[in-house]
């Protein structure tokens, strides 16, 4: 039986085919650099032998990924746009990572996700060291239930967000997974053209 999380997403992936190109990370003055282009990145560190069982759903509170720098909460809860679009941060919240509400939370079968902005119009943001993410880093994901699902880094990748890999990204996976979305790319026309996604997956969780 699948979780009742399940149901919501096969729904919005159905529906909504394109609606997963994030649009965040929008400026009218280049605030800051972008970061370096990030090519598709295998794993590097060995899987783990056996793969934790699944958590119940919990949502996630707050976040940690240290080779980031990245220590921010409360999350936000983040929906769908009317257009169809995924919710992103507001400018005033760029120092926050929002999680999809219409999808699973960290720890359950299929993947979590989580945005957050490289950059707006005030300056550098939550994500604005992405490239420092590499496979094998951790993702920490503090529950509200107290818990901690905690993910490896395995792959990141850079898209053009016209070629969104919605289904790659939001499509149901037989493990806890985890993936993280930012912009990147240079400014063109007031808007960061790509997205960087990082993959994780669940590996360790701490109860």
């Amino acid at each position: 039986m699948r979780p009742p999380h399940a149901h919501r997403l096969a729904a919005t992936l159905l529906a909504l085919p394109l609606a997963v190109a994030l649009s965040g990370c929008r400026t009218d003055t280049p605030p800051a650099a972008p970061p370096p282009h990030i090519a598709t990145a295998a794993p590097t560190a060995s899987a783990p032998e056996a793969t934790p069982a699944p958590m119940p759903a919990s949502p996630p509170v707050h976040v940690t990924i240290p080779a980031a720098g990245v220590d921010t909460g409360p999350l936000l809860r983040l929906g769908l746009n009317a257009d169809g679009t995924i919710e992103v941060p507001s400018v005033a919240q760029a120092d926050r990572i929002g999680w999809y509400g219409n999808g699973v939370t960290p720890g359950e079968t299929g993947p979590a996700v989580l945005v957050g902005h490289y950059d707006t119009v005030n300056g550098p943001a939550v994500m604005r060291n992405v490239a420092r993410i590499k496979p094998g880093a951790r993702v920490d994901v503090t529950r509200e239930d107290g818990t901690h699902a905690v993910f490896t880094v395995t792959a990141l990748e850079q898209v053009d967000k016209h070629a969104f890999p919605t289904r790659k990204v939001y499509g149901s996976t037989s493990t806890p997974q985890l993936r993280l979305i930012t912009c990147g790319g240079a400014i063109t026309a007031g808007h960061r053209p790509d997205n960087i996604i990082v993959y994780a997956t669940l590996t360790n969780p701490a109860h």
